[in-house]
């Protein structure tokens, strides 16, 4: 099926009439008007007008160790979830923004040595997506790697940066149980456990 290879259409179907930056910070916010083709027709929509929100790239990394059978996730405060009825303490993955030109491999070695104490040696691309397409030009790039994790968990992140994280090492046996009891709310680690769950051999 041709929907397999490629999108319906192109970049090339798309007209921009007008970018205008509404607030420039860490994250950027513009409104963008254009119009697109219409499915089946020669048709453009009307003018539209949209808010697009701009973020750096970002990569993260799922560790696991196969042979203590445990993996590991990190969990920290999140102002995107400020307003969950549980909490906005968030389980993840270890990850981070990109530096610049730097690559998403360079990213996920320092952000893990950061994050949690442990040395990357061999990354595993897994995924790179849109976390939210809808408003949002931020890809995420998700990988894995294995490693030798330590024991026990502890508390790490770079105080200048505001960062307080919790480490976590969890037993396989956990991944069901996380996987269906609700506490997950973050798109890049549901993916990666999923993809976990798939590797593990009966």
């Amino acid at each position: 099926m041709e929907i397999l290879k490629q999108a319906t259409y192109g970049r090339n179907e798309l007209r921009i009439q007008q970018r205008e930056f509404l607030f420039r910070g860490f994250i950027q916010v513009e409104k963008v008007s254009l119009s697109h083709r219409l499915f089946n027709q020669n048709h453009y929509t009307p003018v539209i007008h949209r808010e697009l929100i701009q973020r750096p790239e970002a990569a993260g990394v799922l560790l696991y160790d196969e042979k203590k059978h445990k993996f590991a996730l990190i969990e920290q405060f999140r102002i995107g979830a400020m307003d969950d009825q549980d909490s906005p303490w968030q389980l993840e993955v270890i990850a981070g923004v990109l530096d610049g030109d730097e690559s998403p491999e360079s990213c996920i070695r320092r952000e893990t040595l950061e994050e949690s104490g442990c040395e990357v040696e061999e990354l595993q691309h897994l995924f790179t997506f849109y976390p939210s397409a809808g408003a949002c030009a931020e890809i995420f790039h998700l990988y894995s790697a294995k490693v030798n994790l330590p024991e026990q968990g502890g508390v790490f992140g770079l105080s200048e940066e505001g960062e307080n994280i919790q480490l976590h090492i969890f037993e396989y046996e956990h991944l069901p149980i996380l996987l269906a009891n609700g506490r997950l709310r973050n798109a890049p680690l549901i993916i990666a456990l999923q993809w976990l769950q798939q590797q593990i051999k009966p």
